[in-house]
């Protein structure tokens, strides 16, 4: 069975702006517009169960509501040869500097 890497969501920070990362924000599409983890990307479960490819080489870093959906998608993205991590908590544990709030 795939290991999956998790970070607490203290740790989401760490990632973004980096050139080798990717994050991945899995919550519902009305949820991310109205806040999210800046320069995440929305992209859901079903998406990623259908085979919604990502770039390869990148550290994916999926986040969803509580952590419980991204640790799915972080195991099956894994057995396919992604390098992944899941956030503990998830978006709901999220209290860093990168969050994007619309208005």
């Amino acid at each position: 069975m795939f290991q999956v890497e998790t970070i607490s969501a203290k740790m989401l920070d760490y990632y973004v702006n980096r050139s080798d990362a990717l994050i991945i924000d899995m919550r519902r599409e009305e949820e991310y517009r109205v806040s999210h983890v800046k320069g995440a990307e929305n992209v859901s479960y079903q998406e990623i169960e259908e085979g919604y490819t990502f770039p390869k080489g990148k550290i994916l870093v999926l986040y969803c509501e509580r952590g419980g959906a991204s640790l799915k998608a972080a195991k099956l993205l894994g057995a396919k040869g992604y390098r992944t991590r899941s956030v503990i908590g998830g978006f709901a544990a999220y209290r860093g500097r990168n969050l994007v709030i619309s208005r």
